[in-house]
């Protein structure tokens, strides 16, 4: 008689064993992820022989599994157990007549960062397990990029630094860019935590002594991507502490004044050269009489000219 339980029935065949394969895959938050688990010798199987089982470690309990999905010999569909793998798992029948019980895993998330593991069994064989694969599965998303804000005014330089919806957690770093060093861990405070989505948001904070020009970035890495990004915008200060504390409505105040000073300087050197020429020209050329019509001519000709 077939067991109704998957459960019942893994405790009934824990005493089988057969040769563990493993395996390590990466996905990425979001996306879809095959984990493999494929009969080595290439047979053919029949549905009404097979067992087949995909199960994970309950966290915290020592040597419990639960189920993710299985397959039981006589059904016409797969069934599931982790309420959290709900249509989200999937196995191909098509594909098992063929060895392949491979897990389709649809919309990773962080909490499927773990081992799965695939059992085979034939009932033909009395039982026996015939395949038995372990599948670790490594999650992984983009942090977005690095943002950097600051510096505010105070006694030191404070720069903030955010980056947010990665996985895993990342490690944080601070760059002096003048010479691309790394500047110390000890200038630095960063807090990373879990949002809703189960992804880790940055937020760091760097204090650092006054300097006439200091230029710093940001650098997120995600080491299971092997990835780093960098603050996309460069932080300047130049100057002193008063140069920083000075009211901004005066600096602009005086960018403002200089063009005009300066227009006004040159019209009045204009004028000036204006009144001259007339002088000169009342002073040097012969006295013209108003002429009437004839004094248009000339630029009626012109445009026939053009014409």
């Amino acid at each position: 008689m077939r067991p109704r339980s998957p459960g019942l029935f893994l405790l009934l065949l824990c005493g089988l064993r057969a040769e563990i394969q493993e395996e390590e895959v990466r996905a990425m938050v979001g996306s879809d992820v095959w984990l493999s688990c494929i009969y080595p010798k290439g047979n053919s199987f029949d549905l009404n022989d097979l067992y087949v089982y995909w199960q994970i470690s309950v966290p915290g309990k020592r040597n419990a599994n639960s189920v993710v999905t299985y397959y039981l010999s006589g059904n016409s569909s797969a069934g599931h157990g982790n309420n959290h793998y709900r249509g989200r798992a999937r196995l191909s029948l098509d594909s098992m007549k063929q060895g392949n019980f491979s897990l389709h895993l649809h919309n990773v998330t962080p909490r499927d960062e773990q081992k799965f593991n695939c059992l085979v069994f034939r009932k033909s064989l009395e039982l026996e397990k015939i395949l038995e694969v372990t599948v670790t599965l490594n999650v992984a998303a983009n942090y977005s990029t690095p943002v950097v804000s600051g510096p505010s005014q105070d006694e030191e330089l404070i720069f903030t630094c955010t980056s947010t919806n990665g996985y895993p957690r990342p490690n944080v770093y601070w760059i002096n860019k003048t010479d691309n060093s790394l500047l110390d861990d000890t200038l630095q405070n960063s807090t990373v935590s879990l949002n809703a989505r189960g992804l880790y948001d940055v937020v760091s904070v760097l204090r650092v002594g006054r300097s006439p020009t200091i230029d710093v970035g940001c650098c997120i890495e995600n080491v299971l991507l092997h990835q780093n990004l960098t603050s996309g915008q460069t932080e300047m200060f130049m100057g002193t502490k008063d140069s920083i504390t000075e009211d901004p409505v005066d600096d602009t105040q005086d960018a403002v004044n200089w063009p005009v000073l300066s227009v006004l300087a040159v019209l009045a050197v204009a004028m000036a050269v204006a009144v001259a020429t007339g002088w000169l020209c009342r002073r040097r050329c012969p006295y013209r009489s108003y002429a009437g019509a004839q004094a248009a001519r000339p630029e009626l000709e012109l445009t026939e000219h053009v014409v």
